[in-house]
């Protein structure tokens, strides 16, 4: 399991690819290259990344068409667009579409350096936002004890909880209300770079009601929403 940050190269000019790759895996980055917006969008559905630099001249899908698939699945993952285009307009377009940066070819590898550094720290930031519970959480009848990973349900039965299950309550109860993502519970969660399949989340999400809910099939506190991730309500 790498803790390496990991950066989504996409790039058609192979030269500049190359360099960018080898100055960027120099800063003790994982790199995983594209060289076009199809295999960049495949690559994004099957792994985390903390980072996407993108080019706006891409053969078949553009930058600017990636980044708006990207952000239509409600990945909010950082996007730096590198472009030829010196154009305000195309900068605009590319920051409307969701891109939180825009660099300019030929640029400086120093200040693209510390824009990406930037992007990682504020995403880091955004990722640890969320309401701190303590030790232990009521709602309901429920009882959840996340540092003795135990819970007592609706019947007053005590449970052991595994570790990812305590882990996944206690990031959707931080997350009050709020839809969070697939890709920031598998992240979190599970830390993989390579996800397990999103049944894996649903079953556990599934045990969830079966423990803490007075009628599963009409979750009062579990639930999923479709096509995004998963939401704790009280």
């Amino acid at each position: 399991m790498s803790s390496k940050i990991s950066i989504l190269l996409v790039e058609d000019e192979e030269n500049l690819h190359e360099a960018l790759k080898l100055n960027l895996e120099l800063e003790g980055y994982e790199i995983t290259s594209a060289f076009d917006g199809q295999q960049a969008l495949k690559a994004i559905q099957s792994e985390y990344f903390d980072l996407i630099i993108l080019d706006v001249m891409l053969p078949g899908v553009d930058g600017i068409g990636v980044t708006e698939t990207v952000r239509v699945q409600n990945n909010d993952v950082p996007i730096l667009i590198l472009s030829a285009k010196n154009a305000s307009a195309d900068r605009v377009l590319g920051l409307k579409k969701g891109a939180d940066d825009y660099l300019t070819k030929p640029f400086n590898l120093e200040e693209l350096l510390l824009r990406i550094q930037k992007l990682i720290e504020k995403n880091k930031k955004m990722q640890e936002k969320g309401d701190f519970i303590g030790d232990v959480y009521n709602f309901g009848k429920n009882i959840i004890d996340f540092k003795a990973q135990e819970a007592t349900t609706k019947d007053g039965e005590r449970i052991q909880l595994s570790k990812k299950e305590a882990m996944l309550l206690k990031l959707l109860i931080e997350n009050k209300n709020e839809v969070v993502t697939r890709e920031k519970i598998l992240q979190a969660v599970w830390g993989y770079n390579v996800y397990p399949t999103t049944r894996t989340i649903d079953n556990f999400v599934l045990n969830f009601r079966k423990y803490f809910e007075d009628d599963s099939r009409h979750p009062k506190y579990f639930h999923s929403v479709r096509g995004v991730g998963y939401k704790y309500t009280e």
